[in-house]
């Protein structure tokens, strides 16, 4: 165990100890534990403020340096919502049945990691799927079990993870002390009932402990030239594009995570995943992150996106119903997610995280933003285990023979190799080393990949991305998604515009360019030369009435 890297990158960051191949807790923690998991009437545990003392005495026992004090009021927080907030009866079956089975899991922590790292690398073909950190520009794939995440939130719950370094390696928050101290400092509705969600996870885990598996990958496309691959994509590389577009179906009703279609869902991400979701956020992605509170063990070793990277989160398993959203955010109950699972264990939920610039204004039209964008969303839609590629490369206007490479010019460079050859992505490469660029070629006939379903016509489940807080103009956001999804090879798009008056003719504008049968390319093209002409305030019209004003026609004055 000592000489494995990925378990080395993860040690600064946990709250375990490691000798002679095995890791473990410090034995005055153990006792704390044991003590813990015999319940009340025994550790006299049995209040939230008594709870977090016994939280304080197993992180004292633990020596964690002063930087790692909590935050002010968490103690006030733990107190207030299990002594005020939530019933009599839900206290004393919480103190009696969940806080004593949470203190057992997190005692088998330290078998759970070490039998994980025994079968890390034997999952697929050699490829690594071991705990580790997964740092900017490093294409990989994390595959956890559900109880070991189980336990991992556990010790975000108890507050045990060390944080001094992970400012270091921007990594987000992913103690829970946030969540408690802000409903005590600020309290809000939509924050007791962020809470609510989680401990109703730790319930359901309580009664009965799932036992499937969740894959977390970074996804990269290379800035930099490297061989038979595809990778960071300039702005010839899209005009040129004669992909044909993918449908687009539009719905002003309902939710991405009640998509049926066993479709990729865009998570509205922050570059640090989870965004708020352990603090005060509760839009899109906070809300998704409490009701598949597995995402947030993503937070423990996905540090911050940059321009060229996305995060895959395959099998969360989804626990809790709701309501509203941000101040209106409220649970409504228990989940029973009936998703099927893939040989991996893995519930078919597919999520991808993508960040959106932030507060841009006017400068979301300038050219090299919206290159930004769109290659921020192609990162996250291209499936990085599989492509087809000879419709990839024949559909892009290259010979059958041919690899598009978008090189240091606006150029789209092409090199040759043989097609049965092709390589399926850039981040196969990456994720195996260059010297694995056998094992790759494999992947291009679907034969030992990792991915689940690799005949599956799996489309692209979205809606406003980047708007809202973010400040993205919806009608601008809708074609670049529309655009990525496509050239990714995507079958379909799912689009909920969630009733926003501004993209209510975005389905007549897609059938409208479907029935030409434009390209990407020749969407591109109208896009960019659309978005010079706002920046240079030559027009105040959106894109959907710019490009097609027969539509707002009866609008006039």
């Amino acid at each position: 165990m000592e000489n494995r890297e990925d378990l080395k990158s993860m040690l600064p960051f946990l709250p375990l100890l490691l000798r002679s191949s095995n890791l473990f807790w410090p034995s005055q923690v153990v006792e704390l534990l044991k003590t813990l998991s015999k319940g009340p009437f025994y550790s006299k545990v049995d209040t939230g403020e008594l709870l977090f003392n016994a939280i304080s005495n197993i992180r004292d026992s633990l020596a964690l340096p002063s930087l790692h004090r909590l935050s002010p009021f968490a103690h006030e927080g733990y107190a207030l919502f299990f002594d005020e907030l939530i019933s009599r009866e839900e206290a004393a079956k919480w103190f009696a049945d969940v806080v004593p089975t949470l203190a057992k899991l997190l005692l088998r922590l330290p078998s759970l990691l070490e039998s994980h790292y025994q079968n890390a690398d034997n999952l697929r073909n050699g490829v690594k799927t071991g705990f580790r950190l997964l740092g900017p520009q490093e294409a990989g794939v994390v595959f956890l079990g559900q109880e070991l995440i189980g336990s991992l939130l556990v010790c975000a719950f108890f507050c045990l993870f060390p944080v001094s370094d992970r400012d270091d390696k921007r990594l987000p928050t992913i103690n829970f002390d946030h969540l408690f101290e802000d409903i005590y400092s600020s309290y809000s509705e939509k924050q007791e009932n962020k809470i609510k969600c989680i401990i109703h996870y730790f319930e359901r885990i309580c009664l009965s402990m799932p036992e499937g598996s969740v894959s977390f990958e970074r996804k990269v496309l290379p800035l930099e030239q490297l061989p038979l691959c595809v990778f960071y994509p300039k702005a010839d590389f899209w005009i040129k594009s004669v992909v044909s577009l993918c449908t687009l179906e539009v719905h002003s009703s309902g939710f991405i995570e009640d998509q049926s279609s066993g479709a990729l869902e865009v998570d509205f991400s922050n570059k640090y995943l989870g965004g708020g979701a352990l603090h005060r956020g509760c839009v899109q992605e906070e809300i998704r992150f409490m009701i598949n509170p597995e995402l947030i063990a993503g937070m423990l070793f996905l540090p911050c996106m940059e321009d060229n990277e996305a995060i895959e989160i395959v099998g969360a398993e989804r626990f809790s119903n709701y309501t509203g959203y941000a101040s209106s955010f409220r649970f409504s109950g228990d989940h029973v997610d009936e998703r099927d699972v893939d040989s991996f264990r893995r519930r078919r939920t597919r999520i991808v995280a993508i960040d959106a610039l932030c507060n841009a204004g006017m400068e979301q039209y300038k050219l090299e933003y919206l290159l930004r964008e769109t290659n921020k969303a192609f990162c996250g839609f291209l499936d990085q285990s599989k492509c087809d590629h000879k419709r990839l490369f024949q559909d892009g206007g290259l010979k059958g023979s041919q690899c598009i490479q978008a090189g240091k010019d606006d150029d789209v460079m092409v090199k040759d190799f043989p097609m049965d050859e092709a390589p399926s992505t850039s981040v196969e490469i990456a994720l195996n080393g260059e010297e694995s660029v056998n094992q790759v070629i494999r992947y291009s006939d679907k034969k030992g990949s990792w991915c689940e379903d690799p005949e599956a016509k799996i489309g692209i489940a979205t809606g406003n991305w980047g708007c809202g807080a973010f400040g993205g103009d919806p009608e601008l956001k809708s074609i670049i998604q529309w655009l990525a999804a496509s050239q990714a090879l995507r079958p379909s798009v799912l689009y909920h515009t969630f009733g926003l008056k501004s993209l209510q003719n975005l389905n007549q504008l897609s059938r409208w360019i479907l029935l030409h049968g434009w390209t990407v390319g020749d969407l591109w093209y109208m896009l960019v030369e659309y978005s010079s002409q706002r920046f240079n305030k030559e027009t105040n019209l959106g894109f959907f009435a710019w490009l097609l004003p027969s539509l707002y026609a009866h609008e006039a004055p």
